[in-house]
């Protein structure tokens, strides 16, 4: 498995980002970690290992810069500004892309709370290039009118006993496109950070098995 780290360069900014490629990958996903968090957060990593292992490359990036984030540690302005996070993803999304390495595999998204509504933002931007999509403990309803235009196949993982999440997520799912495919998947027992034992084990399993079904396939670039 090939494994780099790297910068995104955007217009005047560069982000941080860890890619790992399996050998014969079927798949990219591209992580958009939550409120407060990072490329480096814990749970998201450990959802990434076992995609690693089911043959699907990663992409785990900062959706801020170290400036930006300095902000936001201290106003907490920018993890609850969507459209921005949203903006942000797609960029990477086009980077991607531009890579020889990695525009030859149907690219995906896995969100986490807020980095969950700015994935549903970005793919509903760019509808012909995500293929998927998996929230986990998300903020849908955060997403607003994008929801009405996100056409990738979305899974949504939520903890039973996040009962505050779980009940927004009802209307929210409503507002996706009729053709649009969907599941909620309510994970018995758990909170909304997933810590429970055996919880994370049942959220990146399902993620697995949701982007090995909707990415499995390599693009071809040939006229």
């Amino acid at each position: 498995m090939q494994q780099v780290t790297t910068l995104i360069r955007l217009g005047g900014i560069e982000l941080s980002a860890d890619i790992a490629l399996p050998d014969y990958a079927k798949g990219l996903v591209l992580f958009a970690h939550g409120s407060g968090s990072s490329r480096h957060s814990p749970r998201n990593r450990y959802v990434a290992d076992l995609l690693n292992r089911g043959k699907l490359g990663t992409v785990l990036t900062d959706l801020l810069t170290a400036e930006e984030e300095s902000v936001d540690i201290r106003t907490a302005e920018l993890r609850f500004d969507i459209d921005f996070l949203g903006r942000r993803l797609a960029g990477i999304t086009d980077w991607i892309a531009l890579q020889p390495s990695l525009n030859n595999l149907r690219l995906g998204y896995f969100g986490a709370s807020t980095g969950a509504a700015a994935a549903l933002v970005a793919a509903a931007e760019r509808p012909n290039i995500v293929h998927a999509l998996v929230s986990r403990g998300g903020r849908p309803d955060l997403a607003k009118e994008a929801l009405k235009h996100v056409l990738a196949p979305s899974l949504f993982i939520v903890g039973a006993e996040d009962r505050a999440v779980l009940d927004l997520h009802y209307p929210a799912i409503a507002q996706l496109p009729p053709q649009t495919e969907h599941k909620l998947e309510i994970v018995g027992g758990a909170t909304h950070l997933f810590e429970e034992p055996g919880a994370l084990d049942r959220v990146a399993v399902l993620a697995r098995n949701w982007f090995q079904a909707y990415l499995g396939r390599r693009i071809s670039h040939r006229a």
